[in-house]
């Protein structure tokens, strides 16, 4: 072996260990649960939670819709579950992807593990996501055109062409995380098809029950406040 092909190959090798190790970091160092999220694992008295290939299935009394959701980076996904309860004790099941790393870029295709697989018969399937969530499940949709009724986007924004996917999008005004700026941008990937809710006082991480997120805006509202009104208009934009 030639000397410039030995330093250039030891060379890919040290990128390629310090890309591992950052990928490792990343995806190792997330926010984790409340700790009051674990009785949830148990389900409720009309929502039955269920360990699926690739994340949790949330059953309750409706039998016509299901959410596919795909959790924020860094972000332990069942703290997501007081939100998603919600939603499948007033209709629409759920489905909680658990994400490689906690990073659901790593696999937008997700939802057609779910939605292709036979054991489920919904009349309207839909996937949403928080944060790099939201943009994941926009890929999904932009990938996988025709498959879904809709999208629904929690802090979160498309930088892929929708077609005529109706969006539903919510974000709170303490927000610190959402880039605005990029946010506007991206509404013509929506064309017409957009819904929007602003939710007053909320911030990036009320969606979910990890704690507090340095990085973002002190809500003036509470994390049940703020997951009432988008359960709100979650179902509203569904069962419209």
């Amino acid at each position: 072996m030639n000397k410039k092909l030995k330093i250039a190959l030891i060379v890919i090798l040290a990128l390629v260990i310090v890309l591992a190790g950052y990928l490792f970091w990343y995806g190792t160092n997330y926010a984790h649960a409340d700790s009051s999220v674990d009785a949830l694992l148990n389900g409720t008295e009309n929502v039955s939670v269920t360990k699926i290939d690739g994340g949790l299935f949330l059953d309750g009394p409706g039998n016509e819709s299901a959410l596919i959701f795909y959790p924020g980076a860094q972000i332990e996904y069942t703290s997501y579950l007081p939100l998603l309860m919600n939603l499948s004790n007033d209709g629409v099941d759920c489905f909680l992807l658990e994400m490689l790393l906690n990073v659901a870029v790593f696999n937008t295709g997700a939802a057609n593990s779910i939605i292709d697989n036979g054991n489920y018969t919904y009349d309207k399937w839909y996937v949403g996501g928080h944060s790099l969530g939201g943009w994941a499940a926009s890929e999904y949709i932009s990938n996988n055109p025709n498959k879904t009724d809709g999208l629904v986007l929690l802090a979160a924004y498309s930088d892929s062409d929708l077609g005529d996917t109706p969006v539903l999008s919510i974000y709170g005004t303490k927000d610190g995380n959402l880039n605005r700026v990029t946010y506007n941008e991206s509404k013509p990937f929506i064309d017409n098809n957009l819904t929007e809710y602003i939710i007053k006082g909320g911030n990036h991480a009320q969606f979910a029950s990890y704690g507090v997120d340095p990085k973002n805006g002190k809500a003036s509202i509470s994390p049940e406040q703020q997951r009432k009104e988008t359960e709100e208009q979650i179902l509203k934009f569904i069962n419209n």
